[in-house]
């Protein structure tokens, strides 16, 4: 008896933490909003600061989730600014991160975690539906560097398997030789970047339930679109092949995070990715929904904000709601069963 309740234990609590976070088709079309270090800059930088406040970034983040929550399946938030926001979730999934920001670290960008939370206290204190960590990962870098990183992820699932929530792995390509990410040559090995780290990080070593990915290519060096920047690195074939290339290698589902793009940039670019064929899960959108809205923050208060986010911030989240007709149901690919 103790077994079965074990068992029922097991399948239903990571099951229910994605469908907890997905839509009625069960696709994922979450509002990311755990920026910390960046969001915070940006604000200065805006006002024509050094620095401002921590209640600064705390607003914002309470302001876009009560607007926004009740327009996504689920909203992406953080414990150190984050948290006073989860009361205007709207009754919508909860992702909460665990990791500390180190996007200002030069390269590798060893990961950490917050000392003061643990696995079971975001599930159980925080509320939290699904467990998200980032990594900075390339294939490309140093073996001996890549392995800490392999068994520091390895914990994290472990951790997630033992609380019964699901685990969710960001993973952020970098030059690991100080290559420009912006530019030509790094957008070349953007595509085998992705698509090794995807299939590392699908094997069941891990214990991932779901990928937060980039999209396999820059697209301003695909010609035939919009974004295009004049300078070809792959032609429109090869782009699309490396759409495809993610479902070749992935036995988990996954789905795309926006990487600070325009609303404009990301439609373009999902529009792409459907075109190609490609069978994402979804998307954890976070910037492309709201980042125009951190300026009027910055220099016209909380009041002008709102007013943006009632027009501007719920159309770019409808555009990109109404693209993920086009992506696939996690359930297709993620199948719970009990421990051998």
């Amino acid at each position: 008896m103790l077994a079965a309740n074990t068992l029922t234990t097991h399948i239903s609590g990571k099951r229910a933490g994605l469908e907890a976070v997905s839509n009625e088709r069960g696709v994922i079309a979450a509002l990311a909003l755990d920026q910390r270090g960046i969001l915070k800059k940006a604000i200065a930088q805006a006002k024509g600061v050094a620095d401002v406040p921590d209640a600064c970034v705390t607003e914002f983040k309470e302001q876009v989730t009560e607007t926004l929550a009740q327009h996504v399946s689920a909203i992406l938030l953080d414990p150190e600014f984050g948290l006073p926001a989860t009361r205007f979730c709207n009754d919508k999934g909860l992702f909460l991160a665990y990791e500390r920001s180190c996007y200002d670290a030069a390269p590798p960008r060893m990961p950490l975690l917050y000392e003061a939370w643990s696995v079971r206290r975001l599930k159980h204190q925080a509320g939290a539906d699904c467990i998200k960590v980032l990594l900075h990962y390339t294939p490309f870098e140093k073996p001996e560097i890549n392995q800490q990183k392999k068994i520091w992820v390895q914990r994290i699932g472990d951790e997630c398997r033992a609380n019964d929530i699901p685990f969710v792995l960001e993973i952020l390509g970098y030059g690991a030789a100080g290559d420009d990410e912006r530019g030509l040559a790094y957008a070349k090995q953007k595509p085998q970047m992705v698509a090794l780290s995807v299939e590392e990080f699908s094997t069941d070593d891990y214990s991932v339930d779901l990928l937060k990915i980039e999209v396999p290519v820059n697209m301003k060096f695909v010609p035939g679109t919009t974004l295009f920047c004049g300078e070809e690195g792959y032609t429109i074939r090869e782009a699309q092949e490396s759409f495809r290339k993610i479902d070749s290698v992935s036995t988990k589902p996954y789905v795309y995070l926006s990487a600070g793009v325009t609303n404009q940039q990301f439609v373009e670019t999902l529009q792409f990715a459907i075109e190609s064929g490609s069978r994402f899960n979804g998307v954890l959108c976070g910037r492309a929904s709201w980042q125009d809205g951190v300026a009027i923050y910055a220099k016209k208060g909380s009041k002008a904000l709102q007013q943006w986010l009632v027009t501007e911030g719920i159309e770019n989240v409808s555009r990109i709601n109404r693209l993920l007709q086009g992506a696939c149901p996690w359930s297709e690919k993620l199948e719970f069963s009990a421990p051998a």
